[in-house]
């Protein structure tokens, strides 16, 4: 595959379905070879096969992102098999149940932040090292719950608010280096994570885009390959709606 990226190397995580598979195959589309990385292994060897048997070139490693050594150990896999790395989308997630703030469980609080917020944390720290001397673009998948509050969603929104605003400091702390990182905030996408919601009632109207239809992968990931781009040279810190107007509501 020839493309924007030939030549290059991107890191795609939560990529064994959904906007992460997405994101991962228009990446070896435009010509980069793509680290797949979940903790679902069959999913994530399917995803490499898709990408392989379109011509492209991919690795699977798998990977908790909510364990450093298992972080570290993915970057350090991914230099050791393609040799450098200039573009990340930390799109690793989940998702939780709707409830009341005060009818969280501490368990699931705890794996959503560990999950959604310091996983993408500990990505950025083990990606950024690897792109300093060459410079690059980090890509962190936020939500447009992490843009405004949505109902009976208290732990899940607290995590992706939490994943904007690492992503605005980041960018700042990178922006001289030659490092840029913007977020992509979807709103609701055709997903697996969404079609196994166990009481989809549950959720808020608020939830739900305003537009006639869902949003899906590629719609995603066309706008985390468009920050990753050269046509978004001057864009850092930018928190990207794509979800059908549902913030505009």
């Amino acid at each position: 595959m020839a493309g924007r990226f030939e030549g290059k190397v991107a890191l795609v995580t939560g990529a064994a379905s959904g906007i992460g598979r997405g994101s991962a195959q228009a990446f070896a589309q435009e010509g980069a070879s793509v680290v797949v990385a979940d903790v679902a292994e069959d999913g994530g060897h399917e995803t490499v096969k898709l990408i392989e048997d379109a011509g492209g070139r991919a690795a699977f490693v798998r990977a908790d992102v909510s364990k450093a050594a298992e972080v570290e150990a993915l970057v350090e896999q991914a230099i050791a098999t393609f040799g450098r790395l200039d573009y990340a989308h930390n799109n690793a997630g989940v998702l939780g149940t709707a409830r009341p703030a005060h009818e969280i469980d501490e368990a699931d609080w705890d794996r959503l932040i560990a999950i959604n917020l310091k996983g993408v944390w500990l990505c950025m720290k083990y990606e950024v090292p690897q792109m300093l001397e060459h410079g690059g673009a980090i890509v962190n998948t936020s939500s447009a719950a992490g843009l405004v509050g949505m109902q009976a969603l208290g732990a899940y929104t607290a995590s992706k608010h939490g994943v904007a605003g690492l992503t605005k400091s980041a960018a700042l702390d990178y922006a001289k280096l030659g490092i840029r990182v913007n977020a992509v905030c979807p709103g609701g996408v055709d997903t697996p994570l969404v079609r196994n919601i166990e009481d989809p009632g549950s959720f808020p109207p608020q939830a739900m885009p305003v537009m006639p239809r869902f949003g899906t992968p590629e719609d995603i990931a066309n706008a985390v390959i468009w920050l990753c781009s050269d046509d978004s040279s001057y864009v850092t810190g930018h928190l990207l709606s794509v979800d059908g107007a549902m913030t505009v509501q």
